[in-house]
């Protein structure tokens, strides 16, 4: 089931923005076209990847700089070794919606 979350117009590309979905925290980033949704919580210290920064490799947590890749969730850099969760993310007539329900990396 697709929550509504925000129009995509409201996306900055490159910026994290951090929501509640259904009870869940989900960080929304924009690149391009694409909408990516995240578990927004740090597998390592458990504190808002929203508060961190999206680079090319993917969205850094603000307080020991774990790196999470977009697209699977998987870190890339330490000190976290476990997987952020991953939603679906559709966009229906100018609104981001997002399936907090199933995450697509579990």
């Amino acid at each position: 089931m697709t929550t509504r979350v925000c129009p995509l117009a409201e996306l900055t590309d490159g910026k994290p923005v951090g929501f509640e979905v259904a009870g869940t925290p989900v960080v929304l980033v924009r690149k391009g076209e694409k909408v990516h949704a995240l578990r927004d919580e740090c597998s390592h210290a458990e504190v808002a990847l929203s508060e961190g920064e999206v680079g090319r490799e993917g969205i850094e947590c603000w307080l020991h700089g774990a790196c999470f890749d977009l697209e699977t969730g998987e870190p890339l850099s330490p000190p976290a070794f476990d997987p952020v969760d991953v939603y679906a993310t559709s966009v229906h007539d100018g609104d981001v919606h997002v399936d907090v329900t199933t995450p697509t990396n579990r």
